[in-house]
């Protein structure tokens, strides 16, 4: 895949849930962009190994977006790495629990709905002030497809990618003042270890998800990741309150 170098020189995005998958090539295409990133996870340890191996542009820190303390002091930490803070990436999401909403526990429902919407809340209520002081900038909330299409048993999944898109459009509306865009980024299936809960390996997901998409295949992390750094740059200055959908055509169908 081209990489279109330095669109991102010199900004500081902060990636929540930047450990692994999709978070992690973001990570990767935002550092090969020119930018300085903080790696932010649940999971200390690998957020520190990604880190290290981007080089002394990457920090990382532990941050659960749950909790409002945890999530000021992610963006604090940003702040006191690099001074700034231009870009918000928030890929957090907890491990969907495949269920009607008659079987749901209610601790799942709120595990998904925490950690996928309500962090994406935490997260912009203390990224969007540095970012605005930093002269302006960019959020994108990593969705889904199936915020803008229903699957079989998944509610809270579906209502928090749902509630994603729109709050990303909500706040869009309250911050164009401030020179801060919103947008949220909606894939497809993306081959990620989050789908080898479902499948034996990528091949086997392949075969099973790939005809759902016009392409005829599920994504690679790198691509969801171009269209990030995109929304990022300021390639994207004249995108606002847009829910931009890289699911090979999925939701066409």
């Amino acid at each position: 895949m081209t990489t279109a170098m330095n669109r991102l020189q010199d900004s500081v995005v902060l990636i929540a849930g930047a450990a692994s998958g999709i978070g992690a090539a973001i990570a990767k295409r935002c550092i090969a962009e020119g930018a300085m990133v903080v790696c932010a996870d649940y999971n200390l340890d690998p957020a520190m190994q990604l880190a290290d191996t981007l080089g002394p542009s990457a920090a990382a820190c532990q941050c659960d977006v749950t909790d409002s303390g945890s999530a000021r002091s992610a963006v604090e930490f940003a702040r006191q790495k690099f001074g700034r803070l231009d870009g918000l990436v928030h890929n957090a999401a907890a491990p969907s629990t495949s269920a009607t909403v008659v079987d749901l526990d209610e601790s799942a429902w709120r595990r998904e709905i925490d950690v996928g919407l309500t962090g994406a809340f935490l997260m912009s209520k203390y990224a969007v002030p540095l970012i605005d002081a930093s002269g302006g900038g960019s959020v994108v909330f990593i969705g889904s497809q199936f915020g803008r299409v229903a699957t079989t048993k998944a509610v809270a999944y579906c209502a928090a990618k749902a509630g994603l898109i729109h709050l990303a459009k909500a706040m869009a509306v309250d911050h164009a003042p401030d020179k801060v865009r919103v947008n949220s980024l909606s894939p497809g299936a993306v081959a990620t270890t989050r789908l080898l809960r479902r499948f034996r390996d990528f091949e086997a997901a392949n075969a099973t998800l790939g005809p759902a998409h016009l392409l005829g295949r599920i994504a690679e992390p790198e691509e969801i990741a171009a269209a990030a750094a995109f929304l990022l740059s300021s390639d994207a200055s004249f995108i606002t309150g847009s829910d931009m959908l890289v699911d090979g055509g999925y939701a066409t169908r």
